[in-house]
This record gives C-alpha cells, sequence and structure tokens, in this order.
C-alpha cells in the first residue's frame, strides 16, 4: 500500500508531509525563532529570543559611552584595546580619533 494522500481535521495534504527530516524541523525551527527575535526587537518587547540581542546592544552602548566620556571598566577596555589594535582600514582612525577624546577629558578632569 501506498499513501498519496493525507486527511487530518477535513483537510487534504500529500504524502510528502509525512517525509520530514530531522534537518528540516530544524531549519524551520531556526527559522521561526529568528522571526520571533525580529519582530521582538523591532517592537520593543523582550522575549527569550531577542534577549541576547538586547544584551549585546546594550554592551555596544556601555562601550560607547566608556569611550566618549573616559569610564572604563574592563569589557569596555578590552573591546577599546582591540578596536585600536585592529588591522588597516576605517576602524584605526575611528579608534585613534576616540582615544584622542579620551586623552583630552582626562586633562580636562585634572
Amino acid at each position: 500500500m501506498k499513501v498519496s494522500k493525507v486527511l487530518q481535521d477535513n483537510a487534504i495534504f500529500d504524502a510528502a508531509v509525512l517525509d520530514l527530516t530531522n534537518d528540516s524541523i530544524l531549519t524551520k525551527f531556526k527559522k521561526a525563532i529568528k522571526i520571533q527575535a525580529q519582530l521582538s526587537l523591532g517592537s520593543g518587547l523582550p522575549s527569550a529570543a531577542s534577549a541576547p540581542h538586547s544584551i549585546l546592544n546594550s554592551f555596544k552602548n556601555m562601550a560607547a559611552v566608556s569611550a566618549s566620556c573616559g569610564y572604563e571598566f574592563k569589557e569596555a577596555k578590552a573591546l577599546l584595546l582591540a578596536a585600536a589594535s585592529a588591522p588597516a582600514g576605517g576602524a584605526p582612525a575611528a579608534s585613534a580619533k576616540v582615544e584622542e577624546v579620551v586623552e583630552t577629558k582626562k586633562e580636562e578632569v585634572e
């Protein structure tokens, strides 16, 4: 016997619905989580899917404030040092400018 159609809740589906693999299920699940995170971030409502993104965005904001006002904490200092030693491109010029701002702020405080 070969199954050609499936009847469930007054709806008819092709038998291909039954041919799900673990990879196809995981792909669909990851896509759904990605959409949920996007909707959550866009609407400003936190969810488990958007929490990692929200935490990373908060850290980026804290590192930017740290760079602009001269207040240092261990993680931001590591990020700024990594940005200062980045390969050639736009990053070294931007990090040099940030260091100049930090130095002038420190001089004003003293």
